[in-house]
């Protein structure tokens, strides 16, 4: 106990503290935090094209929660495999173009089951140092030999892979198409040109790029035509398309090599069938009507555009993500408290899940955001910056 104790209480000294905060959905972007007084509009969401309160989406949510139940029963090993299942991953390897997918109960669970599958003892993994926590999870739990390579830095991936290939029985190369707390974009085709001369399996994590990009909304291996060159395309189901889960594509053999490997799947409950329904709804949404990820992308192009105009400096990135740097972990809990103050939830990312000395406000712009919210956003965010950036 003196040892947790010890640890909160550094936490807490330092401003990197994490806690709970209860709050109440009200519908277009807005939230209602239990302890405090008055509405936010939510700049912290994943929900970018407001999918989880489309119309479509709900209905087919409640359709199968009244034709297959609550629960889906048992593992998909056991009884839990229901046919929308499988109805759901040909829906996937469609979209992502590959011959097969595979549902998980959440990015979690597929990263921490995927990976450890694909690699082990004598095997290496080479990895992006700004990789998810789940990816690093994953390669813990392998017991292969794990490398990081510099950030989107193709030169010192290949320098890795140039004096260690060759030391390793199988090597898996893991990134991020999109990367959360940065909002910047792999160089995923320089990365695929280095299969030509490297014998290594390339998984990409799509989470906050499915949906969005490519002509389809497939992602950014769709956008940049590399799908040959990726052999596990993973991604979730809980931020642009506004359900909850998660998915690896990839060929048949493989994927019937993580139905009989993949910890996380063998032994666990299946998805619920609402949440099935409502991933059905939210692709045929996705692949039917692209001007919801066009109208984002307006969204976003705007939003920075006000920022700029606002005196707020930085790369801003490419995506509808985006990361103002405060610096301190203090000072970036302030500046979110004064935009709390003027109505916009925004949360203050701090270390362990950013490196020390890079806390931030992070950002997401959603379809539920009007140019007037843009526009007060902006003018908000620059107020705090002023007052408490470093």
């Amino acid at each position: 106990m003196d040892r947790i104790k010890k640890f909160l209480s550094e936490r807490k000294k330092s401003g990197t503290l994490r806690s709970l905060s209860p709050l109440t959905r009200l519908g277009h972007g807005w939230v209602r935090l239990l302890d405090i007084e008055g509405d936010l509009l939510d700049f912290s969401s994943n929900d970018y094209l407001a999918l989880s309160e489309h119309p479509e989406v709900i209905a087919a949510s409640a359709k199968y929660l009244e034709m297959f139940g609550t629960g889906a029963g048992a593992a998909r090993l056991m009884s839990g495999d229901l046919e929308i299942n499988h109805l759901l991953e040909q829906e996937i390897a469609q979209l992502k173009s590959k011959e097969a997918a595979l549902t998980f109960g959440s990015g979690y669970l597929a990263n921490t089951g995927i990976i450890p599958a694909l690699a082990g003892r004598g095997d290496l993994i080479v990895t992006d140092r700004l990789n998810h926590a789940s990816i690093y999870d994953g390669c813990l739990l392998s017991g292969a030999g794990i490398i990081r390579f510099r950030h989107n830095d193709i030169t010192h991936l290949e320098q890795i892979l140039h004096e260690k290939r060759s030391q390793f029985n199988r090597a898996l190369v893991v990134v991020e198409s999109i990367y959360s707390m940065d909002g910047d974009r792999c160089p995923l085709t320089e990365l695929v040109s280095l299969k030509q001369n490297y014998d290594f399996l390339l998984m990409v994590d799509e989470a906050h790029a499915t949906g969005l990009y490519g002509e389809n909304g497939a992602g950014i291996i769709e956008e940049e035509n590399v799908s040959d060159g990726v052999d596990i395309a993973m991604g979730t189901f809980g931020k642009a398309l506004g359900s909850y889960g998660a998915y690896a594509a990839a060929s048949q053999e493989i994927v019937d090599f993580l139905v009989n490997k993949a910890r996380t799947f063998i032994y666990s409950t299946a998805l619920p069938p609402a949440v099935v329904g409502a991933t059905l709804a939210a692709l045929y949404l996705v692949k039917s009507e692209p001007r919801l990820r066009q109208e984002l992308h307006q969204k976003v192009a705007f939003f920075k555009k006000q920022l700029r105009k606002n005196g707020i400096k930085g790369d801003l990135g490419p995506t509808q993500i985006i990361p103002v740097m405060v610096g301190d972990s203090a000072k970036a809990l302030a500046a979110a408290e004064h935009l709390q103050n003027n109505k916009m939830y925004v949360k203050a990312i701090r270390p362990p899940t950013v490196p020390e000395g890079s806390a931030r406000l992070r950002l997401s712009v959603t379809r539920y955001h009007s140019e007037e919210d843009l526009k007060k956003c902006a003018r908000s965010l620059a107020d705090a910056l002023r007052t408490f950036s470093d």
